[in-house]
């Protein structure tokens, strides 16, 4: 398998584990969305969290207001910030229990 596909497989492997834990929250509180490459949750204030699969770079971009990371894949599944600010499972479980204000499981 390429690399390309290989990356493809494992960054739709993530977000679709990410969806299947979040798809059950209450809508009015998140409502959230996976379609080619890209998981949109969005939160009762209108406001979204978008997490994106950037194939050419081989990375997994998160933004969150006026926050955005990039994440490369570091061994079998984790995905790491390239600038040091942590886990993408982490990072995206802290920002949506600062938006939600409560615990969330991933």
């Amino acid at each position: 398998m390429s690399h390309d596909l290989e990356f493809q497989k494992r960054a739709d492997a993530f977000m679709e584990r990410v969806f299947s834990a979040l798809e059950n929250e209450d809508p009015d509180e998140l409502d959230v969305d996976l379609a080619m490459g890209v998981l949109t949750m969005e939160f009762a204030d209108g406001r979204k969290c978008i997490l994106n699969r950037q194939s050419a770079a081989h990375q997994i971009w998160l933004a969150s207001g006026a926050s955005a990371w990039h994440f490369e894949q570091v061994g079998e599944n984790d995905w790491v910030d390239t600038k040091g600010r942590g886990k993408l499972e982490d990072v995206l479980r802290n920002v949506l229990e600062e938006r939600l204000g409560r615990p969330v499981k991933l």
